[in-house]
């Protein structure tokens, strides 16, 4: 299991068999520049895998121009 906190909501969410980066962000339906994955405060590429037991970040990322 893949506990994922999104910026900003205090209610983290599971994910059952996610193995890398890509696929997490594909099952929350987001393309890979979306979005920044943060693992210990360390950003994440797609091609990173996650461990059973990962503790993971979603940060949306806002363009403002």
């Amino acid at each position: 299991m893949i506990t994922v906190t999104f910026d900003g909501k205090n209610q983290p969410t599971t994910y059952p068999k996610i193995k890398t980066v890509l696929q997490l962000l594909n099952n929350l339906h987001l393309r890979v520049n979306d979005a920044l994955i943060i693992r210990d405060g360390e950003l994440l590429t797609p091609d990173r895998h996650l461990w059973p037991g990962d503790h993971v970040t979603v940060r949306m990322v806002v363009s403002r121009g």
